[in-house]
């Protein structure tokens, strides 16, 4: 294990779902003892799994926690958050937490849990392969080496992005943590254009999906700007060309400015529901 996660250990994850999931077999890897970390999670069947597989210890619910827990880790529905977290107000007043329960704004959890040392992290589903997008954001109690910790063990996941405004996380929601629907949905339709042409369902799942992952790495190891390397496919007068400008002139790109607002408004929103300042 690396020595600089030790002021971590023992940690906790509140929550033993599919994020919890990756985040732990992610920072497993990273050399962090199963022995010290604890899971709670109610259902049955997914605590017990989570004990064989990785090795940690399970608990039903927080109250079996041990009291010299030095991380938590929030990962459980936003709808459920007050209630859970509530009832542990103040008992973990030395610990950091951190947050993957989306649209729950920080200022209610240091309420909720009687603490400032909060981190807010915005992660995507890729990250259940190693390839996550997270956005992360900390109260100014938290301090710089904290950060960076949380940072070093979320790269386990993925990459990482700093914001220095809480309300940023809503933009990183509509880019990079609704993101992925957007991709798969270009590809359904991408599959669908091809299989119309005279393409098996299979041939045409296996191209755009292929292109999409060949071309997204091309543009992550590239230097040069997008539009270069999209100037580089679109011969004037070719078949990229013909299939830009369709996309252009239907104002495909204002389409998709207009879906990621959208989307920004929407995690806004969600965020005003769940922030209850009078509790």
């Amino acid at each position: 294990m690396t020595p600089s996660f030790s002021s971590l250990l023992p940690m906790a994850f509140i929550g033993g779902g599919n994020m919890a999931q990756a985040l732990l077999c992610g920072w497993l890897k990273q050399g962090l003892p199963a022995a010290q970390i604890h899971v709670v999670e109610p259902l049955a069947e997914t605590r017990q799994r989570l004990q064989q597989t990785l090795g940690v210890h399970g608990h039903e619910n927080p109250d079996s926690l041990p009291s010299d827990i030095q991380w938590l880790v929030w990962a459980i529905k936003p709808q459920v958050f007050k209630q859970v977290a509530s009832p542990l107000a103040g008992r973990f007043e030395h610990a950091l937490h951190l947050s993957v329960a989306a649209g729950v704004r920080s200022d209610s959890m240091a309420r909720w849990l009687q603490s400032e040392r909060i981190v807010r992290a915005m992660p995507n589903t890729p990250a259940l392969v190693g390839l996550g997008q997270t956005g992360l954001f900390a109260r100014a109690a938290v301090l710089a080496p904290e950060r960076e910790q949380v940072g070093q063990l979320m790269q386990a996941i993925g990459q990482t992005v700093w914001v220095a405004q809480e309300a940023l996380l809503d933009a990183v929601t509509a880019v990079s943590g609704s993101g992925p629907a957007y991709v798969f949905y270009f590809i359904e339709a991408m599959v669908s254009a091809g299989v119309r042409m005279g393409l098996s369902n299979e041939q045409a799942h296996q191209l755009a999906v292929g292109t999409f992952v060949g071309a997204a790495e091309l543009a992550r190891s590239s230097a040069e700007p997008l539009a270069v390397l999209r100037d580089k496919v679109t011969s004037k007068g070719g078949t990229t060309y013909a299939a830009i400008s369709r996309m252009q002139a239907d104002g495909l790109a204002h389409l998709i400015d207009a879906a990621l607002q959208a989307a920004q408004q929407r995690s806004v929103e969600l965020g005003d529901n769940l922030d209850t300042p009078t509790d």
